[in-house]
């Protein structure tokens, strides 16, 4: 018998046979799976544990917990992949956290875990960043796992009626680029971001922690639009933007722009 090359077993009898390797079994054909680093963000502990041990049970999760807290999600992503941060809308007192997620972090993507539809929250939660709005005590837990997978996909998660929120927004949210009689821009994109601040009822202070500046350089940005525009008032400047704008998409700057 000639000699026998690659891969081989003995028979019983003594004989070679070849042995193919490369035959796929059952394991190597199953599909790799993808792994969602997801982050869960609550003012509550428990309800953070809770929600993160209902998630270490899928096993295309890897799960972590953090504080509702700006300076605590930022420590954790500086060190830690995350590619969906899930916050907890009832516990969130304004939008800042996810206004600051799109301009720090803009690969990542937030969904807002709401109580329920409110117009107002679902329309300035996705102005302000977030990619999907889920609505946890009336949804069943294998729709948030799809939710996870369809944000991650980077697609937007919003039922029908968040939908026409958002779509009956698009006709009555005022602009906010100002511009003069000739339709050039009168401010510099930063004062043009104070302008919009101003205008969702933020106060100086609440501006300031936005944009992580002073609330005295605040001050300093309203005086020189107020001269720019001929204003005197938080409210004429409101009033002067929506009569004297043009349709822009929002632009949401760093602190060191």
């Amino acid at each position: 018998m000639g000699p026998t090359y690659g891969p081989c077993a003995f028979g019983h009898d003594g004989s070679v046979k070849p042995v193919d390797l490369a035959k796929p079994t059952k394991q190597s054909l199953a599909p790799a799976i993808e792994t969602v680093h997801v982050v869960v963000a609550d003012s509550s502990p428990i309800q953070s544990q809770l929600l993160a041990r209902a998630l270490k049970g899928r096993r295309e999760f890897q799960v972590s917990a953090v504080a509702l807290e700006t300076s605590a999600l930022d420590r954790f992503m500086q060190s830690n992949r995350a590619d969906v941060v899930l916050v907890a809308g009832n516990h969130l007192p304004d939008l800042g956290l996810l206004r600051w997620l799109r301009v720090s972090y803009p690969k990542i993507a937030p969904v807002l875990l709401a109580e329920n539809d409110d117009r107002e929250l679902v329309v300035n939660a996705l102005r302000a960043g977030a990619k999907g709005i889920f609505l946890f005590t009336h949804t069943p837990f294998p729709m948030l796992c799809k939710c996870i997978h369809c944000v991650f996909r980077g697609q937007i998660w919003i039922n029908s009626q968040q939908l026409n929120y958002v779509l009956d927004a698009l006709s009555d949210v005022p602009t906010l680029r100002v511009v003069n009689s000739n339709g050039r821009s009168l401010l510099t994109p930063r004062e043009e971001q104070v302008v919009a601040l101003v205008a969702e009822g933020l106060t100086n202070r609440g501006v300031a922690s936005e944009l992580g500046l002073s609330e005295h350089t605040i001050k300093k940005y309203l005086l020189r639009i107020f001269d720019k525009v001929g204003t005197s008032s938080r409210v004429e400047l409101v009033l002067y933007a929506m009569s004297h704008g043009e349709n822009r998409p929002a632009e949401w700057m760093p602190s060191n722009a």
